[in-house]
């Protein structure tokens, strides 16, 4: 089975690339849903949170502003809340790809934002970099709430740089002239890996990769 990495700094556009992804037909693990989901009432990770950081539980979910205070501006606070959900989500990951694999799926797509960063790239037969120009991002990140330029400086700080992931893409998705482009560019990249010789990333196999288009 093969498996697409999707990945791209916030406000790249990679939420909608994923859209896009599920609308050819192939299934996206979402990590960042998959967190989400691990912190709400009853998650797997809401227990250990509270015990590390306590008082960030309410009602059974984790606060995430609250959580968030807590961790963002300070390292060890940050490894300390990875190390107890990266555990979790490459569990549900690899339930995912079982899943899929069992069912004859030709394709998967795992939808990470960190996905160079912790190396996840190397589970992947090929990644999909989404990508637009730093002025439109700013302008997507600061219509959210409770971002400002000072705050997005500091995400930019913790994430590997745009154009430092766009040279270790095997696709670059642009997302910053509609969705047309960026949906001919996710064709291309399905049907380039489709067409690759070999059984694919998933069952996991010793391989080389990278090859840039």
């Amino acid at each position: 089975m093969k498996v697409l990495g999707l990945t791209g700094s916030i406000g790249m556009g990679k939420s909608t690339a994923a859209v896009l992804l599920r609308r050819l037909g192939w299934p996206v693990h979402d990590a960042d849903a998959s967190v989400h989901g691990l912190m709400a009432k009853g998650g797997a990770a809401v227990a250990a949170i509270e015990a590390a950081f306590p008082g960030v539980v309410s009602n059974g979910a984790v606060s995430r502003p609250e959580l968030g205070k807590r961790v963002f501006g300070d390292p060890a606070a940050l490894r300390q809340l990875e190390a107890i959900l990266h555990p979790l989500v490459r569990a549900q990951e690899k339930a995912f790809l079982r899943r899929h694999m069992s069912r004859g799926t030709r394709l998967v797509v795992l939808d990470i934002p960190l996905l160079f960063e912790t190396k996840g790239d190397q589970r992947c037969d090929a990644v999909a970099v989404v990508s637009c120009p730093a002025f439109l991002q700013e302008q997507r990140v600061l219509r959210r709430p409770g971002q400002s330029p000072g705050r997005l400086a500091a995400i930019r700080v913790q994430q590997m740089p745009d154009f430092e992931k766009r040279r270790r893409a095997d696709f670059i998705v642009p997302s910053g002239t509609g969705k047309a482009p960026a949906l001919k560019k996710l064709r291309l990249a399905v049907a380039s890996l489709l067409s690759q010789p070999g059984p694919g990333a998933w069952p996991p196999r010793p391989k080389p990769r990278y090859g840039h288009a």
